[in-house]
């Protein structure tokens, strides 16, 4: 079977499983613009079950754009607080802010607006335009681009932009009309329970094990194909604690790089000897 005719035979099965197994999610039972957009931040390199009482905590804290226009950058980092990635909620209060200009606090129906927007790639523009406005508009992910690389049997390097593009290309071609959003949800639903990254997937509960050539050839395992080329680096450091009774000395990073304006203990590169670490703490203001 080609690949042409695969793609064609996915949508059906897939949303009639939808329906009768979809995860009920906060962000989902009410799908306002606003809603779906901060649950798709959220939702980046996070697990959803961790997700979910943060989003509440938002939500109450800044209930509409121009509140988040308005919010103090540390009580955001404060609400954000063990999400990690905090460029994430930064880039948030700068986008409510240019929606603030531009459309008076409410997100437009407009894909390369969104995509315009600080934090906001094709992926993200593609969940608001298709969940929230039901526009045939691709949100093709990690989860995505892995469960379709499998039932292909796709072995493009998933990592590579051209293969992210493709597949967007080939989901907008078979997006129902009418179902644009809850397809989308589908696939992002079948790649976080289903067709899982780690483990075994569940493949004889999946509404595509009777097509999927991953399981046909038994490559289910060696697909997706993601190539790495950048290596971890390690940063050797010596950390200095200065406390004053139960108080303890901290100082904020830079406000850019690696966790930018951050808080954190004084440190200095290296194993620093006791003559250095003395040396650096009187030299601090």
């Amino acid at each position: 079977m080609e690949r042409n005719q695969i793609l064609e035979r996915l949508a059906v099965p897939l949303l009639d499983w939808y329906d009768g197994h979809r995860r009920i999610l906060p962000w989902r039972e009410e799908a306002s613009p606003y809603r779906v957009w901060i649950s798709e931040i959220m939702l980046q390199q996070t697990r959803v079950e961790a997700v979910k009482p943060y989003f509440e905590r938002f939500l109450d804290a800044f209930p509409t754009i121009e509140k988040l226009a308005d919010a103090r950058e540390q009580n955001l980092l404060k609400l954000w607080e063990g999400l990690g990635y905090y460029n994430r909620v930064r880039n948030l209060k700068k986008a409510a802010q240019r929606v603030v200009l531009d459309y008076q606090g409410e997100l437009p129906a407009d894909y390369d607006y969104l995509i315009s927007l600080p934090g906001i790639g094709s992926y993200t523009a593609g969940a608001i335009s298709s969940i929230a406005y039901g526009l045939k508009r691709p949100a093709v992910d990690g989860n995505v681009l892995r469960i379709i690389a499998r039932v292909t049997a796709d072995e493009g390097d998933i990592l590579k932009a051209a293969v992210k593009k493709r597949t967007e290309s080939e989901m907008t071609k078979i997006m129902p009309d009418d179902r644009a959003g809850d397809f989308n949800q589908a696939l992002m639903e079948l790649g976080a329970t289903v067709c899982i990254p780690n483990g075994d997937p569940k493949c004889s509960i999946c509404p595509w094990k009777d097509i999927c050539l991953a399981v046909k050839l038994n490559k289910v395992k060696d697909l997706p194909v993601r190539i790495k080329k950048n290596k971890k680096r390690i940063e050797e450091k010596t950390v200095i604690i200065i406390r004053d009774s139960e108080k303890c000395m901290i100082h904020k990073r830079a406000d850019r790089g690696l966790l930018a304006g951050l808080y954190e203990f004084p440190n200095v590169r290296g194993h620093a000897s006791q003559e250095e670490i003395i040396g650096y703490v009187k030299q601090m203001k």
